[in-house]
């Protein structure tokens, strides 16, 4: 994505900077920038780890928004009985109790 970006935008100063340092950083992404291979992934997987949950392995999905040029939506997906669709049951049940906590200093008196 930084590569179809860049191609997008290739004398964004923030984005060549941004290559520059990546690339004096670390050897793999200076290889992998190097390789110019540039794809443009429609679907498959991502692993990603939550501080509290753990390894999350999500399946994706990419769609182009034609009234937005440049957007896309992503929707993230776990297999039902997963360890993965278990944790964002978890997740999902935290940010609902969060949502029903009452908002500290507000009342129905002042929203009214």
């Amino acid at each position: 994505m930084l590569r179809l970006e860049a191609g997008r935008n290739p004398h964004d100063k923030a984005l060549i900077e941004l290559v520059g340092e990546l690339s004096t950083q670390s050897d793999l992404f200076r290889r992998h920038w190097a390789s110019q291979d540039v794809r443009y992934h429609r679907s498959g997987r991502k692993r990603l780890r939550h501080p509290e949950i753990g390894q999350l392995d999500l399946d994706f999905e990419a769609m182009e928004l034609p009234g937005e040029p440049g957007l896309r939506l992503n929707i993230y997906t776990a297999a039902s009985g997963t360890p993965t669709a278990d944790g964002l049951k978890l997740l999902a049940s935290w940010a609902a109790s969060q949502a029903a906590l009452p908002t500290e200093g507000v009342s129905a008196r002042s929203i009214e």
